[in-house]
């Protein structure tokens, strides 16, 4: 079960890096064609790129569904929960494995209905001639407009996409019921970025006066010299700022 870890990230990588490809190539096309260049004009006309925009609305809607089941496991999905972060755990927990074994159901009956659709609409004689075997009175389905693939292979992302979001759903329920714990989202990490704590030089809180603010977090210079009862050096800077009097 290792290969599905990353199935959606490979998945969603390929088609966002196709159909960037495919957009910038008919764009270019488009203006190139329009630019009147002697010797070339004629060629890039001669050029066919009305399926690329039927082609990019197919991929990303194969990269929203899988994207779905992405966010189930990674746990990126926006959800409301006010009202369940202030019941007790054991109601908490009841809930949540409430409401993911509800995300298992309902995924898991729109991929059945998908699958039975895409069946119905052309993948049962595509199989079926594949193999040799009789279709009788079996329809061929429709196909796209511009590309002329069957419209079933289109319409596959639905059960496939819903059956991955299912699994997912049923993935981090056991994972829940095991550990208690939840796929968290950090939504301001951006991966590849290590996460630095800069130097610093000057600590503002570091002030033994009545000029500046107190917080609960920071000592103030001074405060623990005072607990332990040490007295105060006439130069404070030697101790509090770790130099030679200037």
């Amino acid at each position: 079960m290792k290969f599905l870890d990353h199935l959606e990230e490979w998945l969603i990588t390929f088609l966002m890096g196709a159909a960037t490809l495919i957009i910038f190539a008919a764009v270019v096309h488009r203006y190139a064609a329009s630019a009147g260049i002697p010797g070339v004009q004629d060629w890039l006309l001669s050029l066919n790129f009305s399926w690329a925009q039927e082609l990019c609305i197919i991929m990303f809607v194969w990269m929203a569904k899988f994207g779905a089941a992405y966010g189930v496991r990674t746990g990126i999905h926006v959800g409301v929960d006010v009202l369940i972060n202030r019941l007790e755990d054991s109601m908490r927990s009841k809930f949540i494995i409430f409401g993911l074994a509800a995300g298992a159901l309902f995924t898991g009956i729109v991929g059945t209905l998908g699958a039975h659709f895409v069946w119905e609409n052309g993948a049962h004689y595509a199989i079926f001639t594949t193999l040799g075997m009789s279709v009788g009175d079996v329809p061929e389905g429709p196909t796209t407009p511009d590309l002329e693939w069957p419209t079933w292979i289109v319409y596959s992302a639905i059960p496939l996409g819903s059956s991955l979001m299912c699994f997912r759903f049923l993935q981090v329920l056991v994972s829940f019921i095991r550990t208690g714990d939840l796929p968290h989202h950090d939504h301001g990490h951006v991966d590849g970025l290590e996460e630095e704590t800069p130097p610093v030089d000057v600590n503002p809180y570091e002030m033994d006066d009545n000029l500046h603010m107190r917080d609960l977090k920071h000592t103030m210079v001074g405060d623990d010299r005072r607990s332990r009862n040490v007295p105060t050096d006439p130069d404070r800077r030697k101790e509090d700022l770790g130099g030679q009097p200037k």
